[in-house]
């Protein structure tokens, strides 16, 4: 019984063949664009503020929308559900559990994975974007339930504008694969 539960550690099958210049040229320009196109917006428009827009999870968005844009993980209902979901879930778990950071932070990471499968919006990221809420600064935990929305949702909306321009572009690529 030990022997078959470490030999499921072997794995199945052999590495993915890489990638050609082309695709990693396409995946690198959008990657730029997007979190540029989300960075200078924080930079231009949220200056002074107590508003931000970029957060840590969106690096993460961009492996994935620009990375691999067939992956069902990166298609819009994922990024966008994802995103948001994640961050009321994560807001909601500091607000009662703030006292007890180790559990908030278990709690929100968990708990948004498992509400993520349960509405198919599963987004890897999203599961960082409820730990930042947890985890945050004072300028985050300040948001409240704002947070969900700006920067989660709408830094992954501008992201997702960027997506289907940029990963259009070239012939041979097509997003998103689906939307809802």
């Amino acid at each position: 019984m030990l022997r078959n539960y470490f030999h499921k550690m072997r794995g199945t099958t052999q590495s993915p063949p890489r990638v050609s210049f082309r695709e990693i040229a396409w995946s690198w320009l959008g990657a730029f664009l997007g979190i540029a196109a989300v960075a200078w917006s924080d930079s231009f428009f949220l200056q002074g503020t107590d508003l931000v827009l970029i957060i840590g999870s969106f690096g993460a968005s961009a492996v994935l929308i620009f990375g691999a844009i067939k992956s069902p993980l990166a298609q819009p209902r994922n990024l966008l559900g994802g995103h948001i979901i994640s961050g009321l879930i994560g807001v909601a778990i500091y607000q009662i559990f703030s006292p007890y950071l180790w559990l908030a932070a278990a709690l929100a990471v968990a708990t948004a994975i498992a509400v993520m499968h349960a509405t198919k919006t599963l987004h890897p990221p999203g599961g960082a974007t409820a730990l930042i809420a947890v985890i945050g600064g004072p300028k985050i935990h300040h948001l409240g339930f704002l947070y969900a929305f700006m920067p989660a949702g709408s830094g992954a909306l501008i992201m997702l504008a960027v997506a289907l321009l940029v990963n259009n572009l070239a012939r041979e690529r097509r997003y998103p694969e689906f939307w809802w």
